[in-house]
């Protein structure tokens, strides 16, 4: 996603502060603390994991090696955001990767048990890591006379921020739907747990029936406005639609399997809405040309 936002939009539209190299570590070290909050999680959920078989730590690396690696892959990450803060010059942006990191742990420990916390905490932690492409990249790289373009660029990153950060709750939603006996064996309080799978299945497609109605306004104010209209089909057909069967099919889900294909779902939805940023680029590139 990040690698994508850079070569197939910034790169195309601006002068960027982090060279390729730079940017690379930025990737990686978003990339390495994300592992550590997923190893610590399942260190954490072993007996959850267990009843949900999905079990990883005491099944294919033991608890000691997860814990040897998680503060591995941690120190690693911060100490790498915070030599890119330094080359920036903005050393209190090094305190993202350690709030972000610590944030993942107190998910891992105690907010993934309150309701509905720890659905949002996950989506803001993945619409996070778009934002802070501009943080890195864009915002060192701006002064007075760029900042009408920049803030422009930057409020498209906040667009993708937000689409980002409604799909990943739904799915969490879905996922909780999914995991449902195992997290109740754990005591834990997620929103299926307490309002039962009917009601919840109710919820996540309002949520979606909500994002398809926001993305359907959005290609038209913007895409079709502007005559995007080849960036407006891709978005009707690899974004739209798939939410829109995902409103169907949730509606009256009740297998663990039926939520597990939602989920998919609404991941290759996340998948091809980041990848629209290039079709839209491509669009506009063509559109100039023609």
């Amino acid at each position: 996603m990040q690698l994508l936002f850079r070569y197939g939009f910034l790169k195309l539209n601006t002068y960027l502060s982090l060279s390729d190299w730079q940017y690379g570590l930025l990737v990686l070290a978003t990339v390495l603390i994300a592992a550590a909050g997923y190893v610590i999680n399942d260190i954490l959920d072993q007996e959850t994991d267990y009843d949900n078989d999905k079990v990883i730590v005491g099944k294919y690396i033991s608890e000691k090696a997860a814990y040897n690696l998680y503060f591995i892959l941690n120190i690693t990450g911060v100490g790498i955001g915070y030599y890119l803060a330094s080359v920036i010059q903005k050393p209190s942006f090094a305190g993202a990767f350690i709030i972000i990191s610590a944030t993942l742990y107190m998910y891992a420990t105690s907010l993934k048990q309150m309701l509905l916390i720890g659905n949002i905490i996950v989506a803001l932690l993945l619409s996070f890591s778009i934002i802070i492409i501009g943080l890195f990249d864009l915002l060192p790289a701006t002064y007075e006379g760029n900042q009408k373009e920049m803030g422009l660029i930057f409020s498209v990153l906040i667009d993708y921020a937000i689409f980002a950060f409604i799909i990943n709750l739904i799915r969490e939603i879905v996922k909780d739907m999914e995991d449902v006996e195992g997290d109740k064996n754990a005591g834990m309080s997620t929103l299926p747990i307490a309002i039962g799978l009917n009601k919840t299945s109710k919820i996540a497609a309002v949520l979606g029936i909500i994002a398809t109605l926001i993305l359907l306004w959005y290609i038209n104010d913007n895409l079709m406005s502007s005559k995007l209209y080849y960036a407006a089909i891709y978005g009707l057909l690899f974004i739209v639609a798939p939410i829109i069967f995902f409103v169907v099919k949730v509606w009256n889900a009740n297998e663990k399997e039926e939520f597990h294909i939602l989920s998919n779902v609404l991941k290759w939805v996340i998948f091809f809405g980041i990848l629209s940023i290039l079709a839209i680029n491509l669009n506009i590139i063509y559109n100039v040309k023609g």
